[in-house]
């Protein structure tokens, strides 16, 4: 099992450590460092500046936001920084909620999140494979535009810039169940956003017929502390903010996830208080239970006694939500 970098997205303004991290990482022998994206700092910008000042660790989004950007230009992003990085970039992408697409983007969220993936993908493996100009007969992405105010001068094209790599990697961060199938059809991975190594069963049939070599790249939070309990308040936190904040009431994908992971009652619950303006108490309402199941918390001993699970499982990377360099020192030392 691999070892990745998780950077995350930006809050109030960009973090000084993360250059650090990625550096204390690549020297470590981390074979990836990733960043995010939400409606805030974008993903590719930080990705580049970590890139200029490494040589050799790879560089993956996850995720970048699909509603952000046409197809096309999430291609040449990833051709444009694969070049500048000597084929260190790995694509991954997520198509997000109706919160935010419709809210943040201005878009409207697909009523078939499975084609609107899946002609995305197709679109960005034609940019990379530089093979004809790019045509796509789409529902949601169509090369050229043939929409009722389309001009009808549109022209097929192919990037005027060679692709370093035609088989760039593209992950997807999907989370249901058709979806996370699907990926393992189209896509070169998959980054879970919740992954449990003692609940096996519930991706076990999504991933059935995934092919060799097949990337499964979840993040976890990583704490190392004596204090189980107070070390996992972090972890809650985000499932907090998540499940009650990162989507709506009718329609959350991340409340959707946690209850088919057996903590239906507590998921609804969690978003009820979020939803009422009840933050604290949301936070609090995360069972430990399902934060710990996720993450690696505690002393050096509880640690590594925890990543022999994610070890035998099918996960290829663990992309590290670590909060400094000791941290990431020690989660080496256990994995070597």
């Amino acid at each position: 099992m691999r070892l990745g970098l998780a950077l995350g997205y930006w809050g109030r303004g960009p973090n000084p450590a993360h250059v650090r991290l990625a550096q204390e990482a690549e020297w470590l022998g981390y074979d990836s460092v990733w960043t995010a994206e939400s409606w805030g700092s974008d993903v590719f910008t930080p990705l580049t500046w970590i890139a200029a000042q490494t040589s050799k660790i790879k560089l993956g989004t996850a995720v970048a936001q699909m509603a952000a950007r046409s197809p096309t230009t999430t291609a040449m992003h990833a051709l444009t920084l694969d070049h500048l990085s000597g084929g260190r970039m790995m694509l991954g992408l997520g198509l997000s909620g109706p919160q935010v697409v419709e809210g943040w983007y201005g878009r409207p969220f697909p009523k078939s999140p499975l084609t609107a993936t899946r002609e995305y993908v197709d679109v960005v493996r034609q940019v990379l494979r530089r093979e004809a100009p790019v045509e796509l007969a789409g529902r949601f992405h169509s090369h050229p535009y043939t929409g009722p105010d389309a001009t009808g001068l549109g022209k097929p094209l192919k990037p005027i810039t060679h692709p370093l790599r035609p088989d760039l990697p593209i992950l997807l961060g999907a989370e249901g169940p058709k979806n996370i199938a699907q990926t393992t059809r189209i896509a070169d991975g998959w980054l879970p956003l919740y992954w449990s190594p003692t609940r096996p069963e519930v991706y076990e049939a999504s991933l059935a017929d995934a092919p060799e070599g097949f990337l499964v790249a979840p993040m976890a939070q990583v704490r190392v502390c004596d204090d189980v309990r107070e070390g996992l308040l972090p972890v809650k936190t985000m499932l907090g903010f998540y499940i009650g904040g990162m989507g709506h009431a009718r329609r959350n994908f991340h409340a959707d996830l946690m209850a088919r992971m057996g903590y239906e009652e507590e998921a609804r619950r969690i978003q009820r208080l979020f939803l009422e303006g009840r933050r604290e108490e949301a936070v609090l309402a995360v069972p430990d239970a399902f934060a710990d199941e996720i993450s690696l918390v505690g002393p050096r001993e509880r640690i590594a006694e925890r990543l022999e699970l994610w070890r035998k499982g099918p996960v290829t990377d663990l992309l590290a939500l670590a909060p400094d360099r000791d941290t990431l020192r020690l989660l080496a030392e256990l994995n070597s």
